[in-house]
């Protein structure tokens, strides 16, 4: 006789509990970008939007960021660490390939022995993150999920990049996604388009370091990208992913209360609310303007900024869209905690 496996017995559906931000102290000007770079503030804020970002020093790392950032999280959301079952982790600069960052975070914020992993989706992986903390709600694996997005692309930046040198920040956002007696967290509309991964990539990967008889000709690694391709895609095939996710929710633009885009580029934020056609009324994200582009931590510091500052407030629904390296992509709505 085949055994027959038992199903989880995980809460019919799961919601945002809790949010928290963590940003470095140093806040750097365009000023201080134009040192290294042929170009002027106005062009900066004109393709960019971005008047200012933040850069870590060297006390705020990739796991200190998380730790403050996922506490407050946690505080938010009314429960303690302990009860945290899994810590999920959203990075592309934490440079040791194992072991994983996220157990490291766990520990220091005093969560006992959840599940613990990193995962690598670009400025998609906080869509990534929730996505799976959904799954371990609902399945029950765990009933709280810890999930942070973090990083300190500063360390992945070549200031002498006309290109990109102005366009990152570091920092960490976090969210509790805990058990919901409704819909909090609509389907994920997410995939990835890998014809294009090299529009958006690190320069050289980490095995040139050690094949290399001598590493003192070879250039520290940094991100790089194709900007007039990512800006195309991301204003074409983004703004469709958005509806896609809006139709999945069964949800219209008019219902709306936020927008939450990855933020990336003021410039797309305006193409895809003008594609979107959302009403005045929607509350808009534009933390790039002085956080720069942060990758995966943008949405949950863009989210944290909006209801700390009562430009958005707890159970509002959002439209959330992560986009970047990969090329990938994740969004949905959900109620905002």
């Amino acid at each position: 006789m085949t055994a027959k496996i038992k199903p989880g017995k995980g809460s019919p559906y799961a919601r945002i509990m809790g949010v928290g931000g963590y940003r470095p102290t140093r806040v750097v000007p365009n000023e201080e970008i134009l040192k290294h770079i042929d170009s002027s503030d106005e062009w900066i804020r004109t393709r960019s939007g971005i008047a200012t970002r933040h850069w870590a020093g060297p006390d705020e790392t990739v796991a200190s960021m998380s730790v403050e950032a996922g506490g407050k999280a946690i505080a938010d959301a009314g429960i303690t660490p302990e009860q945290i079952g899994a810590v999920i982790v959203s990075t592309v600069s934490h440079f040791k390939q194992t072991p994983a960052i996220a157990t490291e975070i766990a520990h220091l914020i005093g969560a006992g022995k959840p599940a613990a992993f990193d995962i690598s989706a670009g400025c998609a992986g906080f869509g990534y993150g929730l996505t799976l903390a959904k799954g371990l709600v609902v399945e029950g694996s765990a009933e709280y999920v810890l999930v942070i997005g973090v990083e300190r692309l500063s360390d992945l930046t070549d200031l002498t990049d006309r290109a990109t040198a102005f366009l990152f920040g570091d920092g960490a956002g976090a969210v509790v996604v805990g058990p919901a007696k409704e819909p909090a967290i609509g389907p994920t509309v997410w995939g990835s388009e890998g014809d294009k991964a090299d529009t958006i990539m690190q320069t050289l990967p980490w095995d040139v370091y050690r094949d290399a008889e001598s590493t003192s000709d070879v250039r520290y690694p940094a991100i790089t990208q194709e900007g007039q391709a990512v800006f195309r895609w991301a204003v074409f095939e983004m703004a469709k992913i958005a509806q896609q996710a809006l139709d999945a929710a069964g949800v219209e633009a008019k219902d709306l209360d936020v927008f939450i885009p990855h933020q990336a580029n003021m410039r797309i934020i305006d193409s895809m609310i003008k594609t979107l056609k959302l009403p005045e009324h929607v509350t808009v994200a534009r933390d790039v303007e002085t956080t720069g582009n942060t990758s995966a931590a943008s949405i949950p510091l863009a989210m944290e900024r909006l209801l700390a500052t009562g430009q958005a407030k707890s159970g509002d629904t959002a439209l959330v869209i992560g986009f970047g390296a990969g090329l990938v992509y994740a969004a949905t709505v959900v109620t905002l905690p």
